[in-house]
């Protein structure tokens, strides 16, 4: 089982090493990332047969050393990331331009390890140098665009590291209270007081950030609209998802805190609305898209005050059935909205070559010119508006289910109004493709055939998915503290 903690982790490493001094960029990359789907595999596999996986990297166990541990969430995002990786990975072959130049590969792969190294990890300690690591890999990403990247890559990189001076200040004083760093031990001796609400605060923040919560998003539209068009999937289904990660994680271990669990309701319900009106107002298809990722986020962010009474063993029997309904239905979201989001920025970027600019003005024809990439688009978007029978569908009906049980009343509101806002820019965008070619005569960009495929095998797994998901629901509460 230890082999399933770390090779993960080491192989990607290596793999970045390999692809940045030998000539074999895309053989080496496409092998590791087979090789990370097939890991990803075996670990979800594992986890539901046998719970969570455990180790202690030379065999020096908690508080010495340092404490490793997957859980079903952890694993299915690495599924999640795996699928993502591939899929982007293929894209990049079928049309090299779009990775940003040969350093994309070895970047990748940093970034891959930064992410599997922060869900195996059972302290925070380490889980701070994971984050590190991943943060590094995905700015070196962004500035892959060029020269008009680079400011937006200076300022995610200062922003970052402003987070993660948060997170690690949190991390400090959890040691200075408890004695430890590993997380399952600083549970129990971490009891509800200033000290924890202080701790929840600070990490709060610091993985905000990274995560890209509103009012803390403001790098990310020029970040995607700068980047190459394989970069924007991996912030969003790697960078964004390792940061709810570690957050879930923090909460649902230390309890919580209900004051905090009202900010971040406040803070969750804006992301979702303001987040869905920029994204309809936007005229760039990438920014668009980015704006998406704000609301899309700020329903997962709902997972904690929904869940909040989950945490709590004393509570009613309805508010915890109806917290858990929630918890459920939030984390099927985070990852529909990792295969969808990566599909529509796939299919985004393709779109933009197709039709010669950015703007969502100039899609007028590409549904003729680019028929599977305008359905990939739709597909994608339908699955992010809670259509059904997407996965998407299936997590904000769990979350309705949940609100409503609860009677919460204002989340089942904040819900049904984002999905609308996700469907109309969705169909704005289709609008526009849908119309008439402007100019039928002129020389077009064609779309290489590898291309298509990635973004539209993202796309329909974020649909058929939904199908049958009670194995996912079963895999994300293995190890979870709401579970028991």
């Amino acid at each position: 089982m230890a082999d399933l903690l770390l090779l993960p982790v080491l192989l990607p490493l290596a793999g970045a090493v390999a692809t940045a001094v030998l000539p074999w960029r895309r053989t080496v990359g496409l092998t590791v990332a087979a090789a990370q789907l097939g890991f990803a595999v075996a670990a979800v596999v594992a986890v539901l047969r046998d719970g969570p996986l455990r180790g202690s990297p030379g065999g020096w166990e908690p508080p010495l050393g340092i404490a490793l541990r997957l859980d079903g969430l952890g694993a299915a995002v690495g599924l999640l990331a795996a699928v993502v990786v591939l899929a982007v990975l293929g894209h990049a072959v079928a049309r090299p331009a779009a990775a940003g130049g040969p350093s994309a590969w070895p970047l990748t792969l940093v970034t891959v390890a930064g992410l599997q190294a922060v869900l195996v990890s059972g302290d925070l300690f380490t889980t701070y140098v994971a984050l590190e690591l991943m943060t590094v890999g995905a700015v070196g990403l962004v500035a892959l665009g060029g020269r008009r990247a680079l400011a937006p890559a200076l300022r995610y990189l200062c922003v970052a590291v402003l987070g993660s001076f948060a997170f690690l200040v949190a991390v400090a004083l959890v040691h200075a209270r408890t004695g430890t760093l590993t997380l399952e031990l600083a549970a129990g001796a971490l009891p509800p007081g200033p000290a924890l609400g202080t701790v929840l605060a600070l990490a709060t923040v610091g993985l905000g950030v990274k995560a890209v919560l509103a009012p803390l998003h403001a790098w990310l539209p020029d970040a995607h609209a700068a980047a190459p068009t394989t970069v924007s999937p991996l912030l969003s289904a790697l960078v964004v998802k390792g940061s709810l990660v570690v957050l879930v994680r923090l909460w649902s271990a230390l309890g919580g805190h209900a004051g905090l669990a009202v900010v971040l309701a406040v803070l969750g319900s804006g992301a979702v609305l303001w987040g869905g009106v920029l994204a309809l107002r936007q005229d760039r298809l990438k920014r668009l898209v980015a704006y998406s990722t704000v609301a899309q986020v700020g329903y997962l962010v709902l997972l904690l005050p929904l869940a909040l009474p989950a945490l709590d063993p004393a509570a009613p029997d309805g508010a915890r059935t109806g917290a858990l309904l929630a918890w459920e239905g939030a984390l099927l979201l985070l990852l529909a909205h990792g295969l969808a989001k990566a599909a529509l920025f796939l299919a985004a970027g393709t779109l933009v070559g197709v039709a010669g600019g950015d703007r969502v003005a100039d899609l007028a024809g590409t549904a003729t010119r680019a028929p599977m990439v305008v359905l990939t688009f739709g597909v994608a978007g339908a699955c992010l508006a809670g259509l059904p029978p997407s996965l998407g569908f299936t997590g904000k009906w769990r979350m309705l289910e949940g609100a409503v049980t609860s009677g919460a009343w204002w989340a089942v509101a904040v819900l049904l109004v984002g999905g609308l806002l996700t469907a109309s820019a969705t169909a704005r965008v289709l609008g526009v493709a849908l119309r008439p070619d402007p100019d039928p005569a002129a020389a077009r960009r064609g779309v290489p055939a590898g291309a298509r495929w990635p973004a539209l095998t993202l796309a329909v797994l974020a649909v058929g998915t939904g199908v049958g998901s009670a194995w996912l629901v079963d895999l994300l509460l293995v190890g979870a503290v709401p579970a028991g």
